[in-house]
């Protein structure tokens, strides 16, 4: 999205992995130890302003990583993202209950096939069977992780869905690629897409989480690598991604 409103020259792609909350409106929690970026040109050639913050970050003690096939990793952090978050969302439920019963284990199996599916339609090398990697990858999560979405579903905040499974609906049209599953996690928290819901209470007693992913915004006159944005994938120490 951002590269074809700035240009290629303007972005570096990038994810990032930290445990985090939203503790109130336009304050974010840091909650654990975990923080790591993985950014790259999308050309794959590491630019001196890729390198030199990668320098930046590892002085400032951010665990880093330059990546070579950054479009790819935006996309490998979106087939778990957007099946973990669709499906404790949908179901309002953890990741035990939902990989344990075969029916929803096949919904999940399939909400991430469909990401897999849309990333190759649209030319990212990515291997057709990458649904059941992350499908194991799933297994070996704890049983009580969710998703933040998850998470602001429970408290009444707005949902991310419509840059989740609803990306992927609107992705899979102009590529030819159904995804029936993305659309019914999409139809089905539509109504509660919205902010300004009266929050239940809530059933988690403990959230954190990984948010976001896709490009990042870097000004082409700097060559610093100064990084407006961030985004990610990666298994949580013990309770919720986003």
């Amino acid at each position: 999205m951002l590269r074809s409103v700035l240009g290629s020259e303007h972005v570096v792609g990038g994810v990032c992995y930290i445990s985090a909350t939203v503790a109130q409106s336009g304050v974010i929690r840091n909650s654990g130890t975990l923080q790591k970026l993985v950014f790259g040109e999308y050309d794959g050639i590491p630019s001196p302003r890729v390198l030199e913050f990668r320098d930046a970050c590892a002085k400032s003690g951010i665990e880093v990583e330059v990546s070579d096939r950054i479009e790819r990793t935006i996309w490998e952090k979106s087939v778990f993202l957007v099946g973990l978050s669709g499906t404790t969302s949908a179901v309002r439920s953890t990741i035990g209950p939902i990989r344990a019963d075969p029916r929803t284990r096949a919904f999940l199996r399939d909400l991430m096939d469909e990401v897999v599916q849309v990333a190759r339609a649209q030319g990212v090398q990515m291997p057709a069977d990458y649904a059941d990697d992350r499908l194991a990858f799933v297994d070996q999560v704890p049983a009580g992780m969710t998703s933040s979405m998850h998470h602001d579903l429970d408290r009444g905040h707005r949902l991310e869905v419509d840059w989740l499974s609803g990306d992927v609906v609107e992705r899979g049209a102009k590529s030819g690629v159904p995804t029936p599953c993305n659309r019914a996690v999409a139809d089905i928290l539509a109504v509660h897409a919205g902010a300004g819901m009266n929050p239940r209470p809530s059933r988690l007693t403990w959230i954190t989480g990984f948010r976001g992913f896709g490009p990042v915004s870097v000004p082409s006159h700097r060559r610093s690598g100064r990084v407006h944005g961030g985004h990610g994938d990666r298994r949580g120490s013990g309770r919720s991604a986003a």
